[in-house]
């Protein structure tokens, strides 16, 4: 199936084969350490390392759910009035499909995905980049692109990419991509990078975005024995990066909302918030491979 599409998503393949996505996500590791398919985005893609990047029709088919639950906490970080950037990607253009719903919002993007999303929003101004469009990801760069950004300034950006470590934060396979990935870093006074937890622990080659510059990660729920994506995620937290994860429980009481957490402070399913001043007990998680994602003292 890799092979005559290019990827396929576990869910997909749990549905063909008529089993659980336990069991696919085990038997797909096995083929990737035999060195037959890749593993990305909760899903599998044809080998090629750092340098591979996967096309949107590929992209827009995995980690569909995981795609919609974090647009929908990251929605709710805009306000209304506010301007903001959001760069290419199919996880920013299913943030961008919530956004038409802010009124008064200003969106300066490089990604036609993105504008195609807002197109329709009446309160919303859509301001796009220059540049020369790269038909895999629908997105304009270049140096058109990155001029164009220039003295702007907007309250937040939101970006996504093709992994996303502790040691290098937010990276992609292209060049191009990257270099306007930076641009619009520049222009924004917090930085949101949205990414699945497929992509925690994913190196490639271009850094887009230090962890340092990274204000806020919203990712999915690792699923049990995802201990790479529980690790990076204590790692990201160590380096005081605010981390939502779509899909956590609320304490008795509270709203559905995003969390909004102090710097280093992360909520998990089935976790109360713990703080790094250690005040608040945390229950065990529901992931068992994750134990307490809270700043370790040093």
């Amino acid at each position: 199936m890799v092979r005559a599409n290019g990827a396929v998503s576990l869910r997909e393949l749990a549905r063909v084969v008529q089993t659980s996505e336990v069991t696919v996500r085990r038997d797909v590791r096995a083929l990737e350490a035999e060195g037959l398919l890749d593993r990305r985005h909760g899903g599998a893609v044809l080998p090629g390392g750092f340098t591979r990047e996967s096309g949107f029709p590929q992209k827009s088919h995995l980690a569909t759910a995981e795609k919609t639950a974090i647009a929908d906490i990251a929605a709710g970080f805009v306000s209304e009035g506010e301007a903001v950037v959001v760069g290419a990607g199919t996880t920013t253009q299913e943030l961008a499909r919530r956004l038409a719903r802010v009124p008064g919002l200003t969106v300066v993007t490089n990604s036609l995905l993105v504008a195609q999303a807002l197109a329709h929003a009446n309160r919303v101004e859509v301001v796009m980049t220059g540049g020369t469009l790269r038909g895999s990801n629908y997105a304009l760069v270049g140096s058109g692109a990155e001029q164009s950004l220039q003295g702007l300034r907007v309250s937040r950006a939101f970006l996504s990419g093709s992994g996303l470590t502790a040691e290098r934060g937010l990276s992609t396979s292209n060049m191009l991509s990257a270099s306007v990935d930076r641009a619009l870093v520049q222009a924004a006074a917090e930085v949101v990078v949205l990414a699945d937890h497929t992509k925690l622990g994913t190196d490639t080659m271009f850094q887009t975005v230090p962890t340092d510059v990274i204000t806020r990660l919203v990712t999915d729920e690792p699923p049990p024995g995802e201990e790479r994506a529980a690790t990076e995620l204590q790692a990201l937290a160590d380096q005081g990066v605010q981390i939502s994860v779509a899909g956590s429980a609320q304490l008795p009481g509270e709203q559905a909302r995003p969390a909004r957490m102090a710097r280093g402070e992360v909520a998990l399913p089935g976790q109360r918030r713990v703080r790094p001043n250690g005040a608040g007990a945390a229950p065990q998680l529901r992931a068992a491979a994750v134990a307490d994602l809270a700043p370790r003292r040093r």
